[in-house]
């Protein structure tokens, strides 16, 4: 088993930043890859980044240039800088991690409301 705990949403304005922090327990050891998603009201859930065991980045387009995911392997915990924010980025992120290429796991999620 794998546990996800998320930290660091809250309330900015338009053009501000904020950090996402994804704390992972269990056995970490199998994780192959770590990343965010997202999911706005009335929406699916979406892709945002992803950082794999090897260092490969990934970003949805709608977020390239403005959000950066990191990691800190001897902490076991992610990071999403997100600057630059718009009303649009309005959701709930959910931390993610695949565990042997086919296990999803998911944090409880944490809010992130971006409005003046």
């Amino acid at each position: 088993q794998v546990q996800l705990v998320e930290s660091g949403g809250g309330l900015v304005q338009p053009g501000g930043s904020l950090r996402l922090s994804c704390a992972a327990s269990g056995r970490i050891f199998e994780i192959n890859a770590m990343g965010w998603y997202r999911q706005a009201p009335g929406k699916q859930r979406e892709f945002v980044a992803r950082i794999s065991t090897g260092g490969n980045l990934d970003y949805a387009d709608s977020v390239k240039g403005r959000f950066t995911i990191s990691n800190d392997n001897a902490k076991n915990t992610v990071y999403l800088q997100m600057n630059s924010l718009k009303p649009e980025d309005t959701a709930v992120y959910y931390c993610h991690a695949l565990r042997g290429y086919k296990i999803d796991y998911w944090g409880q999620g944490t809010q992130v409301t971006v409005s003046s």
